[in-house]
């Protein structure tokens, strides 16, 4: 612990401000601060994945100019940009944007022998260029954004009714702003611990660790995080406890052991690249201050079946920023008593919500994040949302996709809040999707429909005729959705959610409307969206073979009996032990005549047909998870099983 010394003052530099990327401020910094000894420019492929291109300030310095400049080349097939880069056609450059903050990643334990600090690397974000465009997922929302500003902007100038709106008639605009934020959940736990998932499930429901007061190592590792944080410019808000979780153990020295609880850090909202930059910069802080402190960190969106999984909040705004300087929030209406929100307000919600079919992919990607999204759990699984009980009660409704968030005594904090994000979201991607989607519902209603039509199809029922929305669907709920409605009823009013991975990726080839959408104006192009499909689909099919398959034949094989007496054995044991036996044979067991279900995943993904592979891993699921019931019912009877 005595390497971490970043919050000593000792004149260490954390953050670069745009302002400060000319040639003659980075070779006075180099030289001002000699802890600094290399440049990482990080370029974010398709799957969020980033570079780290770590090179010498001592090879760069000279040449500083034309590093900026013309990046570094690549090998692609090494980032996910499948059919992009391809092993012919492989090479990509890594070149830094100019246009945002740059950080510097501190080493914790390699201290400069000369200055007696931190070992500190200059983290550039950056796009990655194949062929002269730039393919990176930062790109995409780069484009993203400048097409959602300039469109808004035109929109609003060119429409008096939707000024009036908004109080700023007879006032220029002069620029769109729009602000993202998220909420990081993640789990903490000292190494190699395993704790029982009922005892993690009895203390969820219980909630007795949700905003309890940390202690030992994980009240230091989280106070430690959110004073770094703030010496980054981050502007931490609060870190606490979240639901999960259950108590550390003492030691006899005094020591905490035994650690499994859920933590969420949050901070500032920024511009929609700063705040995905920013992510992944906390990300790594997290991980790296509190395994300093001998604490594993994960941000797997369910690390553990049968308790809460992690999210990532994300938040949506708009701000109007006019010539006299003040600010307005694009989301409000002057009307707040007889309005929840504005024109371009509710078309942005109705926008997000016909269109999630093609924003989904992009938000639950892997088989870990869907794990998360199961009812019971406050899993955003509908495509619904909630406005308020009236335009003064503002909604907290935990059961829907995307929520309006207002606060009547402060019009700033008006914005969405989609829910269905989790930790290993590619927020890059998120984000451009759902501002894409946004435009097509505001170019649609505006100018035709005003504030009042809009409204109203918003709360329309399930049924009724629509102009843009969905006739069959329901698409605003006060209610919770998963104690108002069956699952056959939330199935036929808000759309049956996919299952796997595969079935989330089809959706950009079954709703081609829908797709053009994002592809509007060229910020997703054919190329990107097949790219991100076929990593996409990859990643899934190799983890489903070889770890979700693998643990769960591990599960089966640990399910063994422990009664061999006889004459203890009642009825009802014997019924269940053969239940237990014939899910372990469907499961695992060939024959001459049938093939496992395990058998049957591994020969449809080698043969690549993930249809197949799709169809049998939610049957697999479900055997497996049958198989887990009755351990938890029966464990100290008489078969035991390991935690996953």
């Amino acid at each position: 612990m005595n390497a971490i010394n970043l919050l000593k003052e000792n004149n260490l530099l954390f953050t670069l401000k745009k302002d400060y990327h000319s040639i003659e401020d980075l070779k006075k910094i180099f030289e001002e601060h000699k802890e600094i000894k290399f440049v990482s420019l990080a370029g974010y492929d398709l799957r969020g994945n980033y570079t780290d291109a770590r090179i010498p300030i001592s090879i760069i310095i000279d040449d500083l100019e034309d590093f900026l400049k013309q990046g570094v080349q690549t090998d692609g097939s090494s980032v996910e940009l499948r059919q992009i880069a391809s092993l012919n056609d492989a090479k990509v450059i890594i070149v830094p944007d100019m246009d945002c903050d740059w950080h510097i990643d501190y080493n914790f334990s390699f201290v400069d022998e000369n200055t007696k600090l931190p070992i500190g690397t200059l983290r550039i974000p950056s796009f990655l260029i194949h062929n002269d465009k730039i393919v990176c997922s930062r790109g995409v929302l780069k484009r993203a954004v400048k097409n959602l500003q300039s469109n808004v902007k035109k929109i609003v100038e060119e429409n008096e009714s939707i000024q009036e709106e908004l109080g700023i008639k007879d006032k220029k605009i002069k620029s769109i702003e729009i602000s993202a934020a998220t909420e990081l959940e993640f789990w903490v736990k000292t190494p190699e611990e395993i704790r029982d998932v009922e005892e993690l499930s009895t203390s969820q429901v219980l909630k007795e660790q949700y905003w309890k007061r940390t202690e030992g190592n994980v009240r230091t590792a989280m106070e430690y995080c959110l004073l770094l944080m703030d010496k980054y410019g981050f502007e931490p808000e609060m870190g606490h406890k979240e639901v999960g979780g259950v108590h550390s153990k003492l030691t006899e020295n005094g020591d905490h052991s035994h650690i499994m609880e859920q933590l969420e850090i949050d901070w500032k909202y920024s511009d929609p690249i700063q705040t995905a930059d920013n992510l992944y910069i906390i990300k790594n802080l997290v991980s790296d201050i509190f395994n300093s402190f001998g604490l594993e960190v994960t941000f797997d969106a369910k690390p553990m079946d049968k308790v809460a999984g992690s999210g990532e909040h994300t938040h949506i705004g708009l701000i109007a920023k006019l010539d006299d300087g003040k600010t307005i929030n694009i989301f409000n209406h002057v009307e707040k008593d007889k309005y929840y929100m504005s024109s371009i307000g509710f078309s942005s919600l109705a926008g997000i919500l016909r269109n999630y079919e093609v924003i989904n992919p992009f938000v639950t990607a892997t088989t870990d994040a869907f794990n998360r999204l199961r009812p019971g759990f406050e899993a955003p699984v509908c495509i619904v949302t909630s406005l308020g009980k009236s335009p003064q009660i503002p909604s907290r409704n935990r059961s829907i996709l995307i929520g309006l968030i207002k606060d009547s005594n402060n019009p700033k904090q008006t914005r969405f809040e989609l829910r269905a994000t989790n930790p290993n979201s590619n927020l890059y991607l998120v984000l451009s999707a759902v501002y894409q989607c946004m435009l097509d519902a505001i170019n649609f209603y505006i100018p035709k429909y005003d504030v009042e039509f809009i409204q109203n199809e918003m709360s329309k029922k399930a049924g009724e005729d629509s102009v843009y929305l969905e006739k069959d669907r329901l698409y605003r709920s006060e209610e919770n959705v998963f104690e108002a409605y069956t699952q056959e009823e939330r199935n036929a009013i808000f759309s049956v959610p996919p299952a796997t991975v595969y079935e989330n990726i089809q959706a950009l080839d079954i709703y081609k409307e829908k797709l053009e959408i994002l592809k509007k104006d060229g910020v997703f192009t054919d190329e990107i969206i097949n790219s991100y499909k076929i990593s996409t689909l990859e990643f899934w099919a190799k983890e489903l073979k070889g770890r979700i398959v693998e643990n769960s034949r591990d599960r089966v094989r640990e399910s063994i009996k422990l009664h061999y007496d006889t004459e203890d054995i009642s009825d009802l044991d014997i019924v269940n032990w053969t239940k237990v036996e014939s899910i372990r044979w469907e499961l695992m067991k060939d024959t001459v005549e049938k093939k496992s279900l395990f058998t049957q995943i591994d020969n449809a993904i080698d043969e690549k047909d993930y249809k197949k592979a799709s169809t049998l891993q939610i049957e697999m699921s479900k055997k497996v998870n049958e198989l887990a019931e009755i351990y938890k019912k029966y464990k100290k009877i008489y078969f035991s099983q390991k935690i996953l």
